[in-house]
Order: structure tokens, then C-alpha cells, then sequence
């Protein structure tokens, strides 16, 4: 496995990989989806595109040149990096993939943003989710934000922050 940063020509195959890690029937064969939560397409081509320009690296996993995974890390400013769309392939789920993108997304936000701490949010009902960024050093800092899309009843995001030594 291979984790670099993501170019035009990977977005067309990365996508169908954030729709089956986030939403919908084959979700539920991972652990970590919203598919209980939230319907409909997680996120577009376009927006995906989106992230390779600006003040944002989006890392792509890569077995051989098949994509399993993906995180986003864009720099917030004073010294603060944000870490989203963490996802990988439900089908391999659980074998360190997800460990190896957050480690490649703490050491871009160090080198590239001279970051010192991170964050990202989580969907407040994703209790065991949650306990697995805890267990890699996140830690809640007690702000809530809304969920990004309007629903009933709505969803809050809890803030994980990891300070870097």
C-alpha cells in the first residue's frame, strides 16, 4: 500500500471508494459509516476536485494503483490543520489502512501547514468511531458544530483535537 497525494487523474476511481465508505448498502459491511444516519451521496466529483487546489492536500491510499482510502488536511490557519473525509474501502476496513492515512495527514499538516495540532469532527452518535480517534491520540475539546446538511432531527459534530509533540 501506497499513500501520496492525490492528482486530477485519481478522483473518477477515488469517488465510488467515499460513497461505499460513507453512505449507503455496502457501507454497512465496514465498521465506520454514516449509512444509519445520513442518505444520499456523502460528497461529487467536483467537490472531490476541490481539494486538490487551495490550502488542502488530499492523500489517496493506493493498493497497486486500485484506491482504497483517502484523508483530507487543510490548513485553518495558527498553526491548525483540519483532518476530513478520512474514509477507506468498507472491504478493508480494520487492516491499518485508516492508522496509515491519519499518520501520512499529521505528518503533511506538520510539514506543509508547520501545524501543531489538528482537528476534525465526528458525528456525535458515533460512539465507537469516536473512541477509535481517541484511542490515536484525538481528544474531545468539548465544541459542538452542526452537522453539514439540514435534517430531522439534526445531527452535531463533536471537535477532536490531537496537539503534536
Amino acid at each position: 500500500m501506497t499513500v501520496r497525494p492525490a492528482a486530477p487523474g485519481d478522483i473518477a476511481a477515488l469517488h465510488p471508494v467515499v460513497e461505499r465508505a460513507y453512505r449507503g448498502v455496502t457501507a454497512r459491511v465496514g465498521w465506520t459509516h454514516e449509512a444509519d444516519l445520513v442518505t444520499g451521496d456523502r460528497t461529487d466529483v467536483a467537490t472531490l476536485n476541490s481539494l486538490l487546489a487551495g490550502d488542502s492536500r488530499l492523500l489517496i491510499a493506493l493498493d497497486g494503483s486500485v484506491p482504497i482510502g483517502c484523508v483530507n488536511v487543510a490548513n485553518r490557519g495558527g498553526r491548525l490543520a483540519y483532518l476530513g473525509l478520512l474514509c477507506v474501502d468498507p472491504q478493508r476496513q480494520a487492516s491499518g489502512v485508516g492508522k496509515r492515512l491519519i499518520h501520512a495527514a499529521e505528518g503533511t499538516a506538520r510539514e506543509l501547514y508547520s501545524a501543531n495540532r489538528i482537528e476534525m469532527t465526528v458525528i456525535e452518535q458515533r460512539a465507537e468511531l469516536i473512541a477509535w480517534y481517541e484511542r490515536h491520540g484525538y481528544a474531545r475539546n468539548g465544541d459542538t458544530r452542526p452537522f453539514p446538511i439540514s435534517l430531522d432531527p439534526p445531527l452535531r459534530m463533536v471537535v477532536l483535537v490531537k496537539a503534536f509533540d
